[in-house]
């Protein structure tokens, strides 16, 4: 049977790719020293561990993720500007602005990912909305559409404020949007960066503050935080054989640790699951006959504990292409959905070739004839 498209979804059971998960152990709330901690499945959210991860603490410079978020949103990320005096003097970790310093937002959201400067979340809040108090505004408007309804921001930067708080289930499912803006990704997975800023601008190197980049096999990031209010606070990423995980820790006096122990617990229950397209083809305009349409790359997603969600695969398709096609050329995008959250997507491309066919024109009785099916060819 052959299977078109424009959009078409498949329900798919358990006869898709992937090994069985065992589980090794399981990690208890006493092995972990963290007042609160989760951990997800980045692609379908699913927490894997929690402890107390709905529970409101401060969770200082881990603000700067939102933050970074909005900068780059913004755009014109490589736009030079002169930051505002009064906004970078502010206390605590620095990028090391000074006035009338000519800088990218690029270059900010490097300084906040990395070093933490919260003179760059100031300077950002200033560039993006005027004044800090309407960014603010902004960002407890963006965690409202994300749905993020235990966290409200009152600064840029994490600085201390009674009013200023999070969870940890709400900093994962905000790190884990994060991590799918490419811009965001690259710079938080950096050890060390060459940005250029001053007056005029000059290199310098900024040096991540999150060690775990170092130490732990195939960590992406995300952002250290420190009040003396908030303890230690972590938000990291980690990603092996196509799963991501994301773990986060708030007010933790061991959170580098607590952090492996989590991911080796998370990959030893978690195992990539991939799943077919099946067999499609497109209807093209001007040739002989249909094409068989190919995935380019695999759809996945994670299993945890052995478990299987409800799979659904949606084709987008247009009704039809137009002749010539050329093999591997795009004709849509399949999108995989687990548990009803889409989770990863893949091209679909042309398998074949199709030559146009030129088709001379037909007298009034031959079209009247072939629209009602008699006659011949």
């Amino acid at each position: 049977m052959k299977l078109y498209g424009m959009i078409a979804a498949l329900s798919l059971s358990a006869a898709l790719s992937g090994a069985v998960s065992v589980h090794v152990y399981a990690l208890t709330e006493d092995d972990i020293s963290a007042k609160a901690a989760v951990v997800i499945e980045a692609g379908s959210g699913q927490v894997i561990y929690e402890k107390n991860k709905d529970m409101r603490l401060p969770m200082a410079s881990t603000t700067k993720i939102m933050t970074t978020l909005l900068l780059i949103e913004n755009g014109g990320l490589d736009d030079e500007f002169i930051v505002d005096s009064d906004a970078i003097h502010v206390e605590g970790s620095s990028m090391g602005l000074r006035e009338n310093d000519i800088v990218t937002p690029r270059a900010l959201c490097t300084g906040m990912l990395l070093p933490s400067g919260n003179d760059a979340a100031n300077a950002a809040a200033v560039y993006v909305a005027g004044i800090i108090p309407d960014f603010v505004r902004l960002m407890n408007l963006r965690a409202a559409v994300m749905g993020l309804k235990n966290t409200r921001f009152v600064t840029p930067s994490g600085l201390h404020d009674d009013g200023h708080y999070s969870t940890a289930y709400d900093m994962a499912r905000l790190a884990a949007y994060a991590l799918g803006v490419p811009e965001f990704a690259q710079i938080c997975a950096m050890q060390k960066a060459t940005v250029s800023f001053g007056a005029p601008p000059y290199e310098r190197t900024l040096k991540n503050t999150n060690r775990l980049l170092g130490m732990y096999d195939g960590c992406i990031g995300v952002k250290t935080g420190f009040t003396d209010e908030a303890g230690r606070c972590l938000v990291s990423a980690c990603e092996r054989d196509g799963v991501r995980i994301v773990c986060v820790t708030l007010n933790d006096r061991d959170d580098w640790n607590d952090h492996i122990r989590m991911y080796d617990d998370a990959f030893s229950r978690t195992r990539p699951m991939t799943a077919d397209v099946g067999e499609l083809y497109e209807p093209v305009a001007g040739a002989a006959g249909d094409i068989a349409v190919r995935a380019e790359g695999k759809l996945g997603y994670a299993s945890v504990d052995g478990a299987v969600p409800d799979i659904t695969i949606k084709t987008i398709m247009p009704p039809f292409v137009y002749a010539p096609v050329t093999a591997g050329e795009p004709v849509g995008r399949a999108e995989l959905y687990a548990d009803g959250k889409k989770v990863s997507e893949c091209v679909l491309s042309a398998a074949e070739d199709a030559e146009y066919i030129h088709i001379g024109k037909k007298t009034l009785f031959e079209r009247i004839a072939e629209w009602f099916g008699i006659g011949g060819k």
